[in-house]
């Protein structure tokens, strides 16, 4: 039996996302696209403050956290693997955050273009103040 082996946008093979906190569909720090993950949680973002106060605006709270997912609310730097469509949501609203590329799933150029990805692509940078 192969082994599949996960691809980002850019063709190569998928970087982990985050651990801290640990992020992914599967909560293993990718961003990793199965048949379970419906809403394509593909996105490796470095979100902001923008970013997460848009999410909270169309009911999508990124902010609290939620034990039962074991998930702890973001803050402003974290890595987190956000779904394909509520990011392009963000995006056309003018606060898409930013995207890490090696860690962004190939399946994420089913609902946003490479070139638009693009525009967003960062490393993780150092000073996460102005996030």
């Amino acid at each position: 039996m192969a082994v599949r082996i996960d691809r980002n946008v850019l063709g190569n093979r998928l970087e982990p996302c985050g651990s801290e906190p640990l992020t992914g569909f599967y909560r293993d720090g990718c961003c990793s696209a199965g048949p379970e993950d419906i809403g394509l949680h593909t996105i490796c973002a470095v979100v902001t403050a923008d970013f997460l106060k848009h999410q909270q605006s169309i009911g999508n709270d990124l902010s609290t956290p939620v034990r039962a997912y074991r998930f702890p609310g973001l803050t402003p730097g974290d890595r987190w693997c956000v779904t394909a469509l509520n990011w392009l949501r963000a995006h056309n609203a003018g606060c898409a955050a930013p995207v890490v590329l090696a860690c962004t799933h190939e399946r994420t150029l089913d609902v946003v273009p490479l070139e638009t990805l693009r525009k967003y692509a960062v490393d993780v940078p150092d000073d996460l103040g102005e996030l």
